[in-house]
C-alpha cells in the first residue's frame, strides 16, 4: 500500500514538474522544472526496482543534460531571466503535436496485452552493462562527449558580443 501511495505522489510531482516546464515563461524556471521532472522520474525508476535505469537517469539526463542545457541557455541568452514568449502559431502546433502523441499513448496502453509473464528479477547485471560500456560501446560514447563539446565552444562562440 505504501508504495502505491509513493508511486502516485512522485507521479503527481512528475505531472506538476512537466507541466510548469511547458507553461512556464522564464527559461530558468523552465530548466528547473525540467530538472524535478528528470529527477522524479529516477525516482520512479528506483521504485521499480530498476536501480541501473534509475542511476543512468540521475546521471546522464538530470545530471549531464540538464548541465549542458543550463549552461546552454546561459551562454546564449541575453540575460538568464529572459521571457520565452511562443506565438499563437506555435502553441497551436504544440497543442496538436501533444495530442496527437497523448492519442497514440492511450491507444498503446489500450491495445497492449497486459497479462504476460512478468521479466524474471536480476536477469541483467549492473557489470555486465559496464563492461559493454567500456568495451564495445566506448567510441559512441566519446562521440557524443566529443559532439557535446564542440556544441558548448559552438554557443560560447554565437554569445559573444562583437564590439
Amino acid at each position: 500500500m505504501a508504495e502505491a501511495v509513493l508511486f502516485y505522489v512522485v507521479a503527481a510531482v512528475i505531472a506538476g514538474c512537466a507541466l510548469g516546464c511547458v507553461l512556464s515563461f522564464n527559461i530558468v524556471r523552465m530548466a528547473t522544472y525540467l530538472f524535478g521532472t528528470l529527477g522524479s522520474v529516477a525516482i520512479l525508476y528506483f521504485l521499480m526496482s530498476a536501480t541501473f535505469l534509475g542511476a543512468i537517469q540521475l546521471i546522464v539526463y538530470a545530471g549531464g543534460t540538464l548541465i549542458v542545457i543550463i549552461f546552454g541557455v546561459m551562454l546564449t541568452s541575453q540575460s538568464p531571466w529572459a521571457k520565452f514568449a511562443p506565438k499563437r502559431v506555435e502553441l497551436a502546433a504544440g497543442a496538436v503535436v501533444c495530442l496527437t502523441l497523448f492519442g497514440g499513448l492511450v491507444t498503446a496502453i489500450l491495445r497492449h496485452d497486459w497479462s504476460g509473464a512478468a521479466a524474471e528479477p536480476g536477469r541483467f547485471a549492473v557489470a555486465e552493462f559496464g563492461r559493454a560500456l567500456l568495451t564495445t560501446y566506448l567510441v559512441p560514447f566519446e562521440l557524443v562527449s566529443v559532439l557535446l563539446l564542440a556544441v558548448m565552444i559552438g554557443a560560447a562562440y554565437l554569445a559573444r558580443v562583437e564590439k
